[in-house]
């Protein structure tokens, strides 16, 4: 294990968290808030920590996947643990527990929130809030590797540990262009829906916060009713369209802005992307309109929100769908599981992973017929290497295994089991809102310390896909 990288690296990104705290300094000091000095400390101590950690020797020839992982993991977890630092110091969430549980659903950009009253947090606060989730998005590592070109070498194994889908492909030869391209792909979007709110009637405040969790679908608002508080449908359609860019893999944006339109029009995962969002937005605003007794106007805006919100994890709410028919209800639940693109901002098991399950399904099906019939898995018209079908197979079964254990231990902390099912797949989707206590309206303030720390680490484990984190903490990795 090559120690003296990871320790680097390490610092690395714990310097990138220290300069990210400043333009909230600014914002809190120019605006005469008193909690700019927690901020100023709190970049002291996360710059000490780092600049502990950077000043080691680095041998880059010893550099392997162990390490990646390692990296991944540890990184978010101190990103969470220094990120919570503001929070404390400034008196807004004073327990650590509760200050880390909302710093890791930041990082993760899963929205779930132990604030009750985000109206009354100061505008450093929130604006650090909001740029958690926009820094989580594309990745934390990604954005290094964008930054730092000295970690080239293992800028491949960094980027395989933390870029969510089941296959990993980079946009232009060299993963630090790759990087950088991402990362520009994901600025220019953030531009684009930040003129296109404030034109809407946002704040430019309002406007940078709302960006900075729509693209990257976190679904933090400074608003306590959320987007619904605004009650403006301009506002609502803008975001609903950048939700659902959010949720697309950013290399087909990319391909797209280069003028390359083939592989956008070639891909299936997209597909399967548009039509699902089609039909449950068409389902679920037929069942809103019989039972809601909405106008066609109304059913389609609210159907049109909440499912691209809930498909891309976002979590963002106009209304509060625990009060929705059964039906608009169960639907949403299997949008929490189904998720975004690969490659995308969005959570969930990714729209990839369930084509590739349908796939293996069909080709079961077929070898009963034909027991001995060669039938490969296709994508299109490529042939999915059976390595990939593999991690699909056993991801979904750990997938639901981790959300099932999850629901019993939270269900054992006095939780009803509505509750619990909901909180514990809006934390390994990084979805954020649930049903139950921790509906759209609610907050997982109730929840129990030994609750928020498990939700925490299914935050974590959702982001980084599950595998990343597991493989940290088996025997045989440090063998």
């Amino acid at each position: 294990m090559n120690t003296p990288l990871i320790l680097r690296t390490l610092g690395i990104v714990l310097l990138c968290e220290a300069g990210a705290l400043v333009p909230s300094l600014i914002i809190s000091f120019s605006l005469g808030e008193e909690d700019y000095m927690a901020f100023i400390t709190s970049i002291f101590i996360i710059t000490i920590f780092a600049v502990l950690l950077v000043w080691r020797p680095v041998d880059t020839r010893d550099v392997g996947y162990k390490e990646g992982f390692v990296i991944a993991t540890l990184s978010w977890i101190l990103l969470a643990v220094f990120g919570a630092v503001p929070y404390m110091l400034s008196g807004a969430v004073p327990s650590f527990v509760n200050a880390f549980f909302e710093t890791m659903s930041g990082f993760t950009t899963t929205g779930a929130t132990i604030i009750e009253d985000v109206e009354s947090l100061t505008h450093g606060i929130l604006f650090w809030r909001s740029l958690t989730q926009w820094m989580g998005g594309m990745g934390v590592i990604v954005l290094t590797l964008a930054l730092i070109p000295s970690l080239k070498i293992a800028g491949m194994k960094l980027f395989k540990a933390e870029v969510p889908g089941p296959t990993k492909d980079k946009v232009v030869p060299g993963i630090i262009k790759t990087a950088r391209q991402l990362y520009k792909v994901y600025l220019l979007i953030s531009f684009l829906e930040l003129i296109s709110l404030k034109i809407a009637g946002l704040s430019w405040f309002d406007s940078f916060i709302h960006t900075f969790t729509t693209v990257s679908t976190g679904g933090f608002s400074n608003q306590n009713t959320s987007i619904g508080s605004y009650n403006a449908p301009a506002v609502e359609y803008i975001i609903i369209f950048f939700m659902f860019i959010g949720g697309i893999n950013f290399a087909l944006h990319y391909h797209l802005l280069k003028r390359n339109a083939q592989p956008v029009l070639q891909d299936r995962e997209l597909k399967l992307y548009i039509i699902i969002a089609v039909s449950a937005i068409l389902l679920v605003g037929i069942n809103l309109k019989q039972s809601m007794n909405f106008d066609n106007i109304m059913s389609f805006r609210h159907s049109a929100f909440q499912v691209i919100s809930i498909m891309t994890s976002t979590g963002y709410s106009t209304a509060d769908f625990n009060q929705w028919p059964a039906i608009s209800k169960s639907i949403l639940v299997a949008l929490m599981f189904i998720g975004g693109c690969a490659g995308s901002t969005a959570g969930g098991m990714k729209q990839a992973r369930f084509y590739i399950l349908s796939k293996t399904v069909s080709r079961q099906t077929i070898k009963l017929i034909h027991p001995r019939a060669v039938v490969p898995v296709r994508v299109g018209d490529h042939v999915v290497n059976e390595n990939i079908v593999e991690n699909v197979q056993a991801y979904f079964f750990i997938f639901l295994g981790l959300q099932a254990t999850t629901t019993i231990a939270l269900s054992a902390m006095g939780m009803d089991l509505i509750s619990a099912f909901s909180a514990s797949i809006a934390s390994l989707g990084n979805i954020g809102p649930g049903l139950g206590m921790v509906g759209p309206i609610s907050t997982f303030t109730s929840i129990p310390a030994a609750g928020k720390i498990l939700l925490s680490i299914c935050m974590l484990l959702g982001r980084l896909e599950i595998y990343t984190v597991l493989v940290v903490f088996t025997v045989k990795f440090w063998r």
